[in-house]
C-alpha cells in the first residue's frame, strides 16, 4: 500500500477503529485517514507537573504519584467501584463507574506505585478523581502535555488520542510537490513534519512555517484545479463573433443614463472574449445597483448582431419579466425577444420551442426552464446567468459543456466579495468587476432603532405611504418560535394589517411559488403599500417605487446579507432609507457590524469586514452553497499565501509541469473534478 493509498483509505482501516467507532467518526464527517488529520486539537492539558496529595486543587486537572492501598468493590448494582491510594501527605480515592474489577486491578495493582492524572474533586474529607483516563506505572507516559480534541458523543479523550497517535506514527513520507523556491519560504519543512507539528499539543495556537506550508498546499490545490478547468475550456476553439460598434451606439441612445468607467471596461473585456477564438467563461461581478444587467444586454446585442442566439437565465419569474420588458424597451424592434418560465402556457411554449429551433428568436429570457432537454437552440452563441444561487466548479464546467463549442458563458454575481475570495470561488473563470455605481443612484440613508421605538417607525412608514412610496418590512423568521426571540413575518404582517388594512402583503419561502409571484406583481403594480417578507426578497428585483426598508433583528443577519437587502430600495429617483430594528442587549461584535453598515455603502468593503468578523465560510451562506471551503486557509488572514499561490500557478501554467502536482490534488480531493477534464 502506498502512502497516498493509506491516507485516502477508509477510517476503519486504522488499528483500533471498529465498526462502532467508525460510525461515530463518520458522524463528524471523518471518512478517511486524511480527514482525521484535519480534526485538530483545540487546546491542550498540561500533565507534566507532579503534585503531592495535600497540594491538590479542587476543579483542576492535576497529576500525582501514589501507592495503591485498598479496593472497594460493592456488590450492590449501580454503586461505583473505589480504589484508595496514598502518598506520604494524604489519601486520594479513584472512583470508577461502569468499569470491571478485572480492568481496575490490572491498571491499579495493589501495593504498586502508579502515576494518575485527572480532574480533582473532594468528597467526605477525601480527594477524588472520577473515571481517571491517564494511569500508568511509567510516569513518563502520563507526565506529558496532552492534546484535547472536540469529541463526538461516545468517544472519550483517551480513545480519540490513541487513534490520532496511531495515524501520526504511520504517517508516510510523501514525495515533495512544492518547488525549491516555495519550499524555502516555509523553512524547507516537509508535508509529514508539518502535519506532526500541527498535532503537537504545544502548538495549539498554531503559528509558524508548519502551518503556513499546509495552508499553502490547500490553497494551491484549489488554484491548480481552477487553472485546469479554465485551461480545458480555453482549449475549445470556437467561431469568432464578428460585430461592429453600431449596436452599442444604438443602445446608448436608447438608455437615459451614462455608463460608468467600470461598465465600459467590463464591456471591452467581454467584447475581446467574444471576438476571440477561445471560449469565454467570464464572471461579471458588481455591487447591488452597479448596472450589471445593461452590460450583459449589450453583450447579448453584440452576439445577436453577429448572427447567434442568446439565452438569459434568471432565478425568478418576476425578474425574468423585468429583464424582458427592459430589453424590449432598449432593443431594436427587429430583434425578436421572448420569455419562457414555468408559467408559460402550453401553446405559447410549443411555439417558442419551434421558433427557437428555427432561429426565429434572437434572445430568450427565462428561469431554469431554458436548460430543459426539450429546449433546443439553432445557433446558441451566449448564455448569461444571473447567478443568485452559487454553482460550484463542477456545475459550471457542465454548464459550459452544455452550451456547445461556439457558446460563450457570462455569469453575473451581485455578491461583492474580496479578491482572494474571487480567486478561490471563481478562479476557473475570468472576472470583470463593477465597483462604481451610476451617478443617478442616490445613497441610501441607514439608521438603527431599538425595537422599543416601533411606534416612531410606524409613524415614519405612514409618512412615506402618504407620499405615494412603498415599504419592504423584513423579518428573520416565518412563524413565531418559543426557542428564538426573533420577530416572525406572519406576526408582523398581522399587526401591520390592523393599521394599514388590505394594503399589506406577506411573502415567505413556504408559500406556493405562484402565490409569491402574484404578490410581488401586486407590489410592483402598487396594489400594496407594504410587503412583509423573509430574506426571500434578496434576489435582485427592481421595485423603483420602494424607497424604505425596515429590517427586524438586524444583528442576526450577516453584513453582506443586510447590504443585499438594503439594495432592494434606492432604485428609483427618490431618496431612500433603511431602518435596522434592534434589541437593546447587543453584543460588542454586533454593534461593530451595525456601525460598519451604517457608515458604508461599498459592498466590497462591507463584505471584507464581514469576513473578518464572521469568517469567510459564513459569508452569505457560502457553507451551504457548494462554494469551496477550506480546512485551514482563510482568504482574509492568509492573503499573502493566496497571492503567492496565484503567482506560483502562473509559473506552473507557463512551464506546463502540472503533472508534478497530481498527488497533491489526489490528496486534497480534487481528483473527481480533474477526471471530468480527461
Amino acid at each position: 500500500m502506498t502512502g497516498y493509498e493509506y491516507l485516502l483509505g477508509d477510517i476503519n482501516t486504522i488499528k483500533g477503529v471498529g465498526v462502532q467507532t467508525a460510525k461515530l467518526l463518520k458522524k463528524k464527517n471523518i471518512n478517511t485517514v486524511f480527514d482525521l488529520i484535519w480534526s485538530l486539537p483545540h487546546t491542550n492539558i498540561d500533565r507534566t507537573q507532579l503534585f503531592k496529595i495535600n497540594e491538590l486543587q479542587i476543579g483542576k486537572i492535576q497529576t500525582v504519584i501514589v501507592n495503591v492501598k485498598k479496593y472497594n468493590f460493592p456488590r450492590i448494582r449501580n454503586l461505583p467501584n473505589r480504589v484508595t491510594c496514598v502518598d506520604e501527605t494524604g489519601v486520594l480515592e479513584c472512583v470508577f463507574f461502569n468499569s470491571y474489577e478485572g480492568y481496575i486491578k490490572k491498571i491499579l495493582p495493589l501495593g504498586r506505585s502508579v502515576t494518575i492524572s485527572g480532574k480533582i474533586s473532594y468528597y467526605k474529607n477525601k480527594y477524588q478523581i472520577t473515571n481517571p483516563t491517564h494511569i500508568s506505572s511509567d510516569t513518563n507516559v502520563v507526565k506529558k502535555i496532552h492534546a484535547k480534541y472536540n469529541l463526538t458523543e461516545g468517544l472519550n479523550e483517551k480513545k480519540y488520542n490513541s487513534i490520532i497517535n496511531t495515524v501520526l506514527k504511520k504517517l508516510p513520507d510523501l514525495d515533495e510537490w512544492l518547488s525549491e523556491d516555495v519550499l524555502k519560504k516555509f523553512g524547507n519543512i516537509s508535508w509529514k513534519d508539518a502535519v506532526l507539528q500541527l498535532h503537537d499539543p504545544s502548538n495549539v495556537k498554531r503559528k509558524g512555517n508548519f502551518l503556513n506550508r499546509l495552508i499553502y498546499d490547500e490553497i494551491l490545490s484549489v488554484f491548480l484545479t481552477n487553472s485546469n478547468v479554465r485551461k480545458s475550456i480555453k482549449k475549445v476553439k470556437k467561431t469568432k463573433k464578428v460585430f461592429t460598434e453600431n449596436p452599442f451606439k444604438e443602445i446608448k441612445k436608447a438608455i437615459n443614463f451614462k455608463l460608468t468607467e467600470d461598465q465600459l471596461k467590463a464591456i471591452d473585456q467581454i467584447n475581446f472574449d467574444l471576438k476571440s477564438n477561445q471560449k469565454m467563461f467570464r464572471l461579471l461581478q458588481g455591487d447591488v445597483g452597479s448596472g450589471k444587467t445593461i452590460v450583459s444586454l449589450i453583450a447579448a446585442l453584440n452576439v445577436i448582431s453577429s448572427g447567434f442566439q442568446v439565452c438569459f437565465m434568471v432565478p425568478t419569474e418576476i425578474l425574468a419579466n423585468q429583464h424582458y420588458n427592459f430589453a424590449k424597451n432598449i432593443f431594436n424592434k427587429n430583434i425578436k425577444i421572448d420569455i419562457l418560465t414555468g408559467k408559460t402556457d402550453r401553446l405559447k411554449r410549443k411555439n417558442i420551442l419551434i421558433d427557437l429551433k428555427n432561429n426565429q428568436i434572437n434572445l430568450l429570457i427565462g428561469t431554469h426552464s431554458l436548460f430543459q432537454d426539450k429546449v433546443q437552440y439553432k445557433r446558441l452563441g451566449l448564455i448569461i446567468i444571473d447567478e443568485q444561487h452559487k454553482f460550484g466548479v463542477k456545475q459550471r464546467k457542465k454548464l459550459s459543456d452544455k452550451g456547445g463549442k461556439d457558446c460563450d458563458i457570462l455569469v453575473m454575481s451581485a455578491t461583492p466579495i474580496p479578491r482572494t475570495m474571487i480567486m478561490t470561488c471563481f478562479g476557473d473563470m475570468d472576472a470583470s468587476i463593477i465597483k462604481t455605481k451610476p451617478k443617478n443612484r442616490k445613497t441610501i440613508k441607514t439608521y438603527s432603532k431599538l425595537d422599543t421605538k416601533l411606534p416612531e417607525v410606524i409613524k415614519f412608514v405612514k409618512k412615506h405611504i402618504s407620499n405615494n412610496n412603498q415599504v419592504f418590512w423584513v423579518c428573520p423568521l416565518i412563524e413565531e418560535s418559543k426557542k428564538i426571540d426573533h420577530q416572525s413575518s406572519i406576526k408582523r404582517y398581522e399587526n401591520l394589517k390592523k393599521i394599514f388594512k388590505d394594503r399589506v402583503g406577506l411573502i415567505h419561502g413556504l408559500m406556493d411559488k405562484n402565490d409569491r409571484n402574484s404578490l410581488l406583481n401586486d407590489f410592483l403594480n402598487k396594489k400594496l403599500d407594504i410587503l412583509v417578507s423573509t430574506t426571500i426578497i434578496e434576489v435582485g428585483i427592481d421595485f423603483p417605487n420602494a424607497n424604505l426598508i425596515i429590517i427586524e433583528n438586524a444583528n442576526k443577519f450577516g453584513l453582506s446579507q443586510l447590504h443585499q437587502l438594503r439594495g432592494r430600495v434606492g432604485r428609483g429617483e427618490k431618496e431612500s432609507f433603511c431602518i435596522l430594528l434592534l434589541k437593546s442587549n447587543l453584543s460588542e461584535n454586533a454593534r461593530k457590524r451595525i456601525n460598519i453598515l451604517k457608515n458604508s455603502t461599498d459592498g466590497f468593503k462591507i463584505s471584507e469586514e464581514d469576513m473578518k468578523l464572521r469568517g469567510y465560510g459564513d459569508l452569505l451562506g457560502f457553507k451551504q452553497s457548494g462554494i469551496q471551503t477550506f480546512r485551514l486557509a482563510d482568504p482574509i488572514l492568509n492573503e499573502d499565501l493566496f497571492l503567492l499561490a496565484e503567482t506560483e500557478v502562473k509559473k506552473i501554467e507557463k512551464k506546463d509541469n502540472f503533472k508534478n502536482y497530481i498527488n497533491l490534488l489526489k490528496l486534497y480531493d480534487r481528483a473527481d473534478i480533474l477526471n471530468d477534464l480527461v
